[in-house]
C-alpha cells in the first residue's frame, strides 16, 4: 500500500459514526518512522532540533519546506533504534503527531482531523485512549489532539511564509554532502538546499531588521549552525553499524 505522507497508510476522517467506541493506544515507540530519512519541521522547532539535527530546505521550484536529515541513506533513520525507541533528545511534531493528521480542502480554507486506520494502537478493545465518550462527544483526549493539529497547522503556515521569504531573498542554494562511513561506504546526499551565508549578510539593513523582528533572522542562523552536526551523525551510524555488526 502506498503511504501517504511518509508514514500514514490510510489517513481517514475521524466521525462519531465511524469512531464511537474506538481507542488509541500508543506503545511510545516510533517503528513507523524507521524507514524516513528526512521529515519536515516548523519554524518554532528550530531552536531544539538545531542542537542535534542538520536542518535543510527540500522541495522544488517555489514550494520548499525545512526538514530535518534523519539518516544518510534513503530508507534509513538513525534516530529509530531496533526496539523503535527514538535515539535522541528532540522527537519531530510529525512524528509526534501521529496517527492523527489534519486533511486540508482544495481551497485551503477547511480543516479535517484524520487518523491512519492502519495504525497498530487503534483498537475497539478499550485499550488506551478513547475517541468519544458514550454520548458520542469528543473526549479531552481527543480535544488535545484537536488543539496540538490546530496549533501545528497555524505553525505550518508560519513557516511556509518563512520559507517563501528566503525563495524571494534569493537566499537558498543547492547544496550536498559526500561521507565516508565507519564500515568502508561511500555515500552522497543530495536533492537539498541550503541559506548562503554571504547572501543573507549583504541583505540591506532594513530587510535584516526586519527579520530580526520577526525571528527570520534567527531561523536563519539556528539553520546555518546545525549544518554542523552532519559529521556527528555519521559518526553515530557509524558506531550502530559496528555494535550491530559485533552483536551479529
Amino acid at each position: 500500500m502506498t503511504k501517504q505522507l511518509m508514514i500514514y497508510e490510510r489517513a481517514v476522517p475521524i466521525s462519531v459514526e465511524a469512531h464511537k467506541g474506538w481507542s488509541v493506544k500508543s506503545d511510545g515507540t516510533y517503528k513507523f518512522a524507521e524507514g524516513v530519512n528526512s521529515v519536515p519541521i516548523l519554524a518554532a522547532e528550530f531552536a531544539p532540533a538545531a542542537l542535534e539535527y542538520t536542518i535543510i530546505f527540500a522541495g522544488e521550484g517555489d514550494v520548499v519546506f525545512p526538514s530535518v536529515i534523519l539518516g544518510m541513506k534513503e530508507g534509513e533513520n538513525a534516530c529509530v533504534k531496533e526496539d523503535g525507541t527514538w535515539d535522541g533528545r528532540y522527537v519531530p511534531a510529525f512524528f509526534r503527531r501521529y496517527p492523527f493528521i489534519f486533511a486540508t480542502s482544495n481551497d485551503e480554507q477547511t480543516f479535517t482531523l484524520c487518523i491512519d486506520e492502519e495504525y497498530d494502537g487503534l483498537n475497539k478493545d478499550g485499550r488506551g485512549e478513547r475517541l468519544f465518550d458514550e454520548d458520542g462527544n469528543r473526549t479531552q483526549y481527543l480535544e488535545n489532539v484537536l488543539a496540538f493539529s490546530t496549533e501545528y497547522q497555524a505553525q505550518f503556515t508560519r513557516t511556509q511564509a518563512f520559507a517563501k521569504r528566503l525563495l524571494d531573498l534569493d537566499l537558498l542554494e543547492p547544496a550536498q554532502a559526500q561521507f565516508n562511513l565507519a564500515s568502508g561506504e561511500r555515500t552522497q546526499l543530495t536533492g537539498f538546499k541550503t541559506i548562503n551565508r554571504e547572501k543573507l549578510k549583504a541583505l540591506p539593513a532594513e530587510t535584516l531588521a526586519e527579520m530580526a523582528k520577526t525571528d527570520e533572522l534567527e531561523l536563519c542562523y539556528l539553520h546555518l549552525q546545525s549544518l554542523n552536526n552532519l559529521t556527528p551523525m555519521t559518526q553515530r551510524i557509524g558506531a550502530r553499524q559496528s555494535v550491530e555488526g559485533d552483536a551479529a
